[in-house]
């Protein structure tokens, strides 16, 4: 470290690391986001009357868990690129390549690989629920729509919860993978600060520190709304 800047701590990449886990964070809540929805549509769908859609959700679901995040990152990333470039190229528009920004490719493929893992845990939690609630709610007149919201959708938010939290906290981590496609997050901005400052262990160090605080916050907070889900339920 120069000497000039010797009470510089982060030689001048604290700003930088501050941004990539700012970016972390958001990449990580928009994929939960996107992800939780698909992950409710993807239980229903398994649950479907349809056996065509049943397949269609199975198929979706067993992709996702059985394939590494690393390469559906990679797939989505590549794989947009060159359907986009194919969409232009069809209707005229260009004869260029097409590129998808790392940002959105990123939240993308996160929210797949959530929405896969969601889906199971919201599968779990649909079927959890007592079949004879559903039943009187069919006999006191409660449309398909009102027993899904009322009766439904409370039980399988709060019986899911545990499961989604774990899913949050690895999608956390799972997006330091999307530093291989260019998105600035903390991994790639410990990367970059590393290349010009020669001081791995130290930036790499940090951001090893700022996932698990990251870690640690959700946890607490996972754990108050586990709490606060759980009130009036009956202990056993």
């Amino acid at each position: 470290m120069p000497e000039g800047n010797a009470m510089d701590l982060f030689s001048g990449w604290g700003p930088t690391i501050a941004r990539g886990a700012w970016t972390t964070v958001e990449v990580a809540l928009l994929s939960a986001v996107f992800g939780t929805l698909l992950g409710i549509i993807g239980a229903s769908a398994c649950l479907s009357r349809l056996r065509a859609v049943r397949v269609l959700a199975n198929t979706y679901v067993t992709a996702i868990r059985g394939t590494p995040q690393l390469l559906l990152i990679l797939l989505v990333y590549f794989g947009s690129t060159v359907a986009l470039t194919r969409l232009m190229s069809m209707i005229g528009l260009t004869t260029g390549t097409v590129e998808i920004a790392p940002y959105p490719a990123g939240v993308f493929a996160l929210s797949l690989i959530f929405g896969g893992y969601a889906a199971e845990v919201f599968r779990g939690a649909l079927v959890a629920i007592p079949v004879g609630q559903i039943e009187a709610g069919k006999a006191v007149g409660m449309s398909a729509r009102q027993i899904f919201l009322t009766i439904k959708c409370p039980q399988m938010l709060r019986l899911a919860l545990p499961g989604l939290g774990n899913i949050w906290i690895s999608t956390l981590k799972d997006t330091s993978l999307i530093s291989i496609v260019g998105l600035s997050e903390l991994m790639k901005a410990s990367e970059l600060a590393t290349s010009d400052t020669r001081r791995a262990l130290f930036f790499y160090l940090t951001a090893g520190a700022i996932y698990l605080a990251l870690t640690l916050v959700s946890s607490l907070i996972l754990h108050k709304l586990e709490q606060r889900s759980a009130r009036g339920e009956r202990m056993a």
